[in-house]
């Protein structure tokens, strides 16, 4: 990778994530109950997902240093016992910058194995090393965790948003956090620095579609305010369809020999009138960039 590209790509993933407006999904709290103990977090960042049992509390991301101490200060009220855990399901800074706050209150943190890579790699060109929090332990494949009640389990499916997603499932009661793996209704970023790759997240939603049934419930890193940051397999779906008809785009605009350039000057897809755009981050300009430079292969 061209290290000056990784740091432009850095400093605008930086600028990204607080170009994010802060969408509320809740109306009185941030905290929202689902089902069976599993609830979610939202306030700026990505969306956290919790567990409460009488034996112990489960954090699924961590949002910025802020927001963790509203998710730790808060999380008590809905019980909980002695053990921590925090699942990371990717290295980005609006779902890992939370880590040392949930640490230093005694979470234990749990990723994939290229997680704290990708996070001190950015970490070092962002001179913030002392304000992040790395996995202890770390999985390739898999990882299970048996809490009596409930079973987590945390599946890496291949590259996709990044090159260390972990899809987290939590068994018994049938909820599973995609992470960044679900831009809902939104033009997703796609950190090609990052080990991304748009034919590996594809397959990974059908992958995850087919592993649900019709009463698993999903939730999702970031989210259209419309439709929110929780759904169904048939929201994976649809962003598997957004993504194929972004490669199938730009494949048929480059065979028909446009530029990239003039790729990039797309405004919409046709089949996607839904999709919204909260800056020039994440934009259909910046993901047919993507895709071109994925199809040929190019910087």
């Amino acid at each position: 990778m061209n290290r000056s590209d990784f740091l432009k790509n850095t400093a605008l993933l930086s600028a990204g994530t607080f170009l994010i407006p802060k969408l509320h999904f809740y109306q009185n709290s941030p905290f929202t109950e689902l089902r069976n103990g599993v609830g979610m977090f939202s306030m700026r960042g990505g969306t956290i997902g919790w567990l409460v049992t009488d034996d112990a509390i489960v954090a699924i991301d961590s949002q910025y240093a802020d927001t963790a101490a509203d998710f730790v200060s808060g999380i008590g009220q809905f019980g909980g016992g002695p053990e921590k855990v925090l699942f990371n399901t990717h290295h980005h800074g609006d779902h890992t910058a939370g880590n040392k706050v949930l640490n230093e209150d005694g979470y234990r943190i749990i990723a994939h194995e290229q997680v704290p890579v990708l996070q001190q790699r950015t970490a070092e060109v962002q001179e913030s090393e002392d304000d992040q929090a790395y996995a202890e332990t770390t999985f390739d494949e898999s990882y299970e965790l048996d809490l009596g009640m409930e079973t987590i389990i945390a599946k890496h499916y291949g590259r996709a948003h990044t090159s260390g997603d972990a899809v987290i499932w939590l068994r018994e009661a049938n909820i599973a956090h995609m992470g960044d793996l679900v831009f809902n209704r939104m033009y997703p970023f796609i950190d090609r620095n990052g080990g991304a790759s748009i034919k590996g997240w594809i397959r990974l939603l059908e992958t995850v579609a087919d592993e649900a049934d019709s009463e698993t419930q999903f939730i999702f890193g970031h989210g259209n305010p419309e439709y929110g940051v929780t759904g169904t397999a048939n929201d994976l779906l649809y962003m598997r369809d957004f993504l194929s008809a972004l490669l199938d785009f730009t494949r048929q605009q480059i065979d028909d020999g446009m530029s990239r350039e003039d790729i990039m000057e797309t405004t919409s897809l046709e089949q996607f009138p839904d999709h919204y755009s909260p800056s020039n981050f994440l934009s259909l300009s910046r993901n047919l960039d993507i895709a071109y430079s994925e199809l040929t292969e190019v910087n």
